[in-house]
């Protein structure tokens, strides 16, 4: 497609002002933020500040089960099986361990996130690399090849106090240069500086979730929960609504209005309809007839509210079936205490799908270090075509368990020492050092045995003759 700079600044613009309105949706989902759902317009606006929602955050909740679940922990050339540690010193400096993990929580919520590389002004050694939101940055998918061919990032000042926009500003990535653009009117975009990269495609990688063949873009990992999750806070706003007028007893007044009311003192009582756990007192006579004048108060039991709990389990139970989470993360308990082999067995879906997102990201995080090889030396790295991402155990076994499992492997011969290192969950620099240890230690061990085994013999001692006599 034969666009312009200008044409794609303009163009992308355009697509990410469409996207954004669903991705903040999106969002404030996880934040607890949304609106409340299945309610009659007309009893929202009759009720007003009266209705607080009470949000059931089950969206939060299903990101952050599978989020804590994904920790990179390395990269490895698998060509040689060496230790990327040049590659991990890139990741550190740029501080990706904290970074990535907001970007998984916005890739999971939001449908995707982005990794950006480029020359780091501060260390020309070590490349930038920084995580984005799809809440800034936009990419085109190459309709053939669904790789990206073109990404624009958005970014502006704003006043602290007033929270006022006052500058923007965006950067267009397109194979070979980085243009960077100021907005000087809505909808006019002005270039003042530009990056002569001359990557052959723009360094920018998408970290997708849930990504489909004609759907490069993903879906969220909220798609099937939101609808549950708006029923939930529905349900559960209900039940704080009847606990206000049906959860205490009620009571009702025959033959009688609000004046006829008075305390123990004889003072009237104030807006008597409404208060709960007050004494009311009236002159009439509660019998009909010539002697009375019908005047009666009676009272209704309370609602137990039974219907709206069992409401919420089935949906947190549908919940827990369509998110693949067990059942005990959404407080969902049973009389007999569950074993802990039937626990484990419950985190069997849950653990799957963190290993389907640690296949697919691993892939775009290897994308990622071999730009920023390409960046760092100026051309590609062969040895880089093989990496390998190294994740943490989405398992998440106890120490003692795992260390287990390892020394039997490495017992009988299955598992080398250094794989055992690794499955415990040691990084490269701890790896290092222990290969260190080891050497230095059998340095001391048997340097003595090889200087007897080796080393010049002592000369024998010339004794007297007559002494020997």
């Amino acid at each position: 497609m034969d666009r312009t700079a200008d044409d794609w600044v303009a163009y992308l613009a355009r697509v990410h002002e469409a996207q954004k309105p669903g991705l903040e949706s999106l969002n404030r989902y996880y934040e607890g933020q949304q609106p409340l759902s299945y309610m009659h317009p007309e009893l929202l606006e009759e009720l007003g500040e009266q209705l607080k929602q009470v949000v059931i955050n089950w969206p939060r909740l299903v990101v952050d089960a599978l989020e804590e679940r994904l920790d990179v922990e390395g990269f490895r050339y698998a060509e040689d099986e060496t230790a990327a540690e040049d590659l991990w010193a890139i990741w550190q400096a740029n501080g990706l361990d904290e970074a990535t993990q907001q970007g998984h929580v916005d890739a999971l919520t939001m449908r995707r996130a982005f990794l950006v590389c480029g020359t780091n002004e501060k260390d020309s050694a070590t490349p930038l690399v920084t995580v984005e939101s799809p809440l800034q940055m936009v990419v085109d998918w190459d309709p053939r090849t669904r790789t990206v061919r073109s990404a624009l990032k958005r970014y502006h000042e704003q006043d602290p106090i007033t929270d006022a926009i006052t500058d923007q500003f965006a950067a267009l990535y397109l194979p070979g240069v980085t243009h960077h653009y100021e907005q000087t009117t809505p909808g006019n975009w002005r270039e003042i500086d530009r990056d002569e990269h001359g990557l052959e495609v723009p360094p920018v990688v998408p970290i997708v979730n849930r990504p489909r063949l004609l759907k490069p873009g993903g879906v969220s990992e909220l798609a099937d929960i939101l609808p549950l999750s708006d029923a939930a806070c529905k349900i559960a706003t209900d039940m704080m609504v009847s606990a206000e007028y049906h959860a205490m007893p009620r009571r009702v007044a025959f033959g009688v209005d609000e004046k006829d009311f008075t305390d123990e003192d004889g003072n009237p009582v104030s807006v008597w309809s409404r208060i709960a756990g007050r004494i009311w007192a009236t002159t009439k006579n509660r019998k009909t007839g010539p002697d009375g004048d019908g005047a009666d108060v009676i009272q209704f039991p309370e609602a137990q509210l039974a219907n709206f709990h069992s409401t919420l389990g089935q949906l947190a139970r549908l919940t827990a079936s369509l998110s693949g989470m067990p059942p005990h993360f959404l407080g969902l308990a049973t009389d007999n205490p569950p074993s802990a082999d039937a626990i484990r067995s419950s985190e069997t879906r849950l653990i799957k799908r963190a290993e389907r997102k640690q296949r697919a990201w691993g892939g775009a995080y290897e994308d990622a270090m071999r730009l920023a090889l390409r960046i760092r030396d100026g051309k590609w790295d062969p040895r880089a075509r093989s990496l390998e991402t190294l994740w943490r155990n989405p398992a998440t076994p106890t120490f003692a368990q795992q260390a287990d499992a390892v020394v039997k492997l490495v017992q009988v011969g299955l598992l080398p020492i250094e794989q055992g290192r690794e499955d415990l969950g040691y990084t490269a620099v701890q790896r290092e050092r222990m290969r260190q240890m080891d050497t230095d230690a059998m340095d001391r061990v048997i340097g003595p045995d090889l200087a007897a085994e080796y080393g010049p013999k002592p000369t024998p001692a010339v004794v007297d003759p007559q002494l020997q006599a």
